[in-house]
C-alpha cells in the first residue's frame, strides 16, 4: 500500500481530522480504507467513531483530547505500521433505473447540449462500474466515481427544491443516487425503486466505501413491479463478491 503525505489537525474538542490530496482517486481510497482498518483495530477502546469522505477521515475520541500532538503522534505511527488487517472483500451491486421521461427531467438537456440520443446517453450511463467513495451528504446517498467523461455535466446554477427518492443525477463529474426526497441540484436522469437507506436494518445502507456500483436501465411496469416487492420487504438485490 501506497503511502501518502497526510495533514493532521485538532477538529473540536474530542476529534482529529485526516487529509489526503483533494481529489478523487481510487488510490487514496483505497491507502484511505486500509488506514481507517487499522485505526479500527488500533484504537478501537479509545474511538467513539470514524468518518470518511473523499479523501479524509474524523476520528471522534471518548474523551477530551489532552495533547493533540502526541495523539498525531500517534496516529502517524499507526499509518506507516504494518499492523495486519483482514481486508474487506468489496461488492459489486446491480441497481435498476427506470430512465424514462417522467423520471428523466434532465435528460432532454443533456442529449440536447452533449449532442447525443437519449438512449447513448443512458447506454454510457449503465455501462460504467461505479465506486463508492462515501455516503453523505443525506444518509445513504452514495457518492459515485466512475462516470463516464463523455457525460460529466456541471450542476444546476439554481438546485431544485424538491427531488423524489431514488432519483439518479449527475453533478459534474459525479453520479448518484437521492435516498430521500430532498432538494437538489444535480442533474435527474432517471429513477431507481430501492431503498438505499433503511433504519429498521442492521446496516441501514447496504453500501461502503469501496463497493461497486452497476446501473440497468428498467422499463416503467418492471419499476413498479420492483416497487411493490421493495414496500413488502421481499426485493433482493443483484450483488457479486469481488475478490483482489
Amino acid at each position: 500500500m501506497s503511502h501518502f503525505k497526510l495533514t493532521y489537525k485538532q477538529y473540536g474538542e474530542r476529534s482529529i481530522l485526516i487529509e489526503w490530496s483533494s481529489k478523487i482517486d481510487k488510490n487514496i481510497l483505497e491507502d484511505l480504507i486500509f488506514f481507517k482498518e487499522k485505526l479500527e483495530k488500533s484504537l478501537f477502546e479509545e474511538i467513539d467513531y470514524i468518518n470518511s469522505a473523499y479523501n479524509s477521515i474524523l476520528i471522534s475520541y471518548n474523551s477530551i483530547i489532552e495533547n493533540i500532538y502526541d495523539d498525531i503522534l500517534i496516529l502517524k505511527d499507526i499509518y506507516s505500521s504494518e499492523i495486519n488487517v483482514i481486508a474487506k472483500p468489496s461488492i459489486l451491486w446491480r441497481i435498476p433505473v427506470c430512465y424514462d421521461d417522467e423520471f428523466a427531467l434532465d435528460l432532454e438537456a443533456i442529449s440536447l447540449h452533449k449532442k447525443l440520443s437519449k438512449n447513448e446517453i443512458i447506454t454510457l450511463h449503465s455501462n460504467a462500474i461505479y465506486t463508492v467513495f462515501f455516503i453523505g451528504f443525506l444518509p445513504g446517498f452514495l457518492y459515485l466515481g466512475g462516470l463516464n467523461e463523455t457525460l460529466y455535466f456541471p450542476r444546476k446554477s439554481t438546485p431544485r427544491l424538491q427531488i423524489e427518492k431514488g432519483a439518479v443525477g449527475i453533478g459534474g463529474i459525479q453520479t448518484g443516487i437521492y435516498p430521500n426526497d430532498s432538494p437538489g441540484g444535480w442533474n435527474i436522469i432517471g429513477n431507481s425503486p430501492i431503498n438505499f437507506f433503511d433504519i429498521g436494518k442492521e446496516e441501514p445502507c447496504f453500501a461502503k466505501a469501496g463497493d461497486k456500483i452497476q446501473f440497468y436501465a428498467i422499463s416503467k411496469k418492471k419499476y413498479i413491479d420492483i416497487k411493490t416487492l421493495v414496500e413488502a420487504g421481499v426485493f433482493q438485490l443483484e450483488s457479486e463478491v469481488l475478490h483482489g
